[in-house]
């Protein structure tokens, strides 16, 4: 499968928005840098309509009178080609006070919590603040709220899943719709050597179980959506990490939740990004 790399250069205070509709248009991942805005899409992407949603937020620079201070390009990057790109910028960096995340051809680091990714023809080396941030906060949460189950929704190369089961839960489950991610985590639980972790292709309606944590790094919009839904698969006293939220839209995040019957315990930021660990309230 190949994908298309899309280089794009945006002032900052219009970012956020261009984050956003990238997701929106079913970006599978981005790569911030000093200057650029680095987005990848499904070779089956419309391309017309990502040029569309460009156009739009370059109208609205002219607009503001800032039209040159937009610019991107894009390019098919064929399949053969997917590793050399990631492996250019993908280097071994610590996360929290226990993980390491580092490739697959790198040394172990002595006491740390090593996590080896190899993303394949997923996305999700670590290295994203969502997914730091996730990381953190299973970190913090891990023994107090029960040990047994733990579900990683979307969970693209497994690296929470794998996370889970180095801190020390009994049961994980990983569930992706993407049967390249689901590739990648299979093999990433390999290279891990864990043997407490289950992976499958689907989404919450073919989840049967219920649990006692579940992260979910998606994005804001899916996460209103599935609230609900999400509510039957926490287990009472149990907590529900939810990241990839942009600063400012945590609220509906929120406002959704709480409808389901949680309640906020905590907003954790990284730059941008926001993660919210939310508690099922315990039945009386």
């Amino acid at each position: 499968m190949s994908y298309y790399e899309f280089t794009i250069r945006i002032p900052d205070t219009f970012k956020d928005t261009l984050i956003h509709r990238l997701s929106d248009a079913g970006c599978l991942g981005m790569i911030e840098n000093d200057e650029d805005l680095i987005a990848y899409f499904p070779e089956s992407t419309d391309v017309i309509d990502v040029k569309t949603d460009l156009s739009i937020l370059k109208a609205l620079l002219i607009k503001c009178k800032r039209p040159h201070q937009m610019m991107y390009d894009y390019a098919l990057i064929p399949d053969q080609d997917w590793n050399e790109t990631w492996k250019k910028d993908f280097k071994p960096i610590d996360v929290g006070e226990q993980f390491t995340i580092l490739p697959p051809w790198e040394k172990k680091k002595k006491d740390r919590i090593n996590l080896f990714i190899d993303p394949a023809m997923a996305f999700g080396t670590g290295h994203h603040e969502t997914t730091r941030s996730c990381l953190v906060l299973m970190e913090k949460y891990a023994g107090k709220c029960g040990m047994k189950k733990f579900l990683d929704l979307g969970t693209g190369t497994g690296i929470l899943a794998i996370a889970a089961a180095k801190l020390g839960y009994h049961q994980i489950v990983g569930v992706d719709t993407d049967p390249h991610a689901v590739d990648a985590a299979v093999k990433n639980i390999r290279i891990n050597d864990v043997s407490n972790v289950k992976i499958m292709e689907g989404s919450l309606s073919d989840l049967k179980e219920t649990y006692d944590v579940i992260a979910a790094n998606l994005i804001s919009g899916v996460l209103v959506q599935i609230a609900s839904e999400l509510a039957g698969f926490v287990n009472p006293g149990g907590i529900a990490i939810l990241s990839g939220i942009l600063s400012g839209q945590e609220q509906e995040v929120i406002d959704a939740m709480a409808l389901a019957g949680f309640i906020l315990r905590e907003k954790y930021r990284d730059n941008k990004w926001l993660s919210l660990v939310m508690d099922q309230a315990k039945k009386t």
